[in-house]
């Protein structure tokens, strides 16, 4: 479908324009542009992401993985929780999860002790949490299918003759 290709493209690569990606799939400019147009309107595409490797530009950003164990809410169940959370500018990305913990958010400082505020101050104090666990990022070997730390060589067998 081409819906999807035109998506798979875009998820790989944001800065793909429509006659690129018509040339790709054989599709018209104008129909890549309307099912663009499309997926942007009804939230398909909910926005175009630059992965950055933040360790070449400052060290001035500390990241960690917060999992956060709940009481399910009657009639909502983790949902009205998670967005309690999600609310807060701090709270990146969360996710519900399977296993011991419910929620996994991603949470982003300036510092690490800013980071562990918002666990005490803010995210513990939420009705319902009943736990956390914090995890610090210390480095970022690769995110979202690129490589950032250490090189990515060619791995090919050597042939002798």
């Amino acid at each position: 479908m081409l819906k999807q290709e035109i998506l798979k493209i875009l998820e790989t690569d944001a800065r793909t324009t429509p006659e690129n990606i018509a040339r790709m799939t054989g599709g018209s400019i104008t129909e890549i542009k309307q099912i663009i147009k499309d997926a942007e309107d009804d939230r398909t595409i909910v926005r175009y992401k630059t992965v950055v490797n933040w360790e070449k530009v400052s060290n001035e950003r500390v990241e960690a993985i917060i999992e956060v164990r709940v009481v399910p809410q009657r009639d909502t169940g983790f949902d009205s929780i998670a967005e309690r959370i999600y609310r807060f500018p701090e709270a990146r990305t969360v996710y519900l999860m399977s296993g011991t913990y419910d929620l996994a958010v991603l949470v982003t400082g300036k510092t690490m002790h800013q980071v562990a505020n918002f666990v005490s101050q803010k995210l513990s104090q939420i009705d319902g949490v009943m736990g956390t666990t914090t995890h610090f990022m210390l480095k970022r070997y690769k995110e979202d299918g690129e490589i950032l730390a250490g090189s990515e060589e060619v791995q090919r067998q050597q042939v002798v003759l």
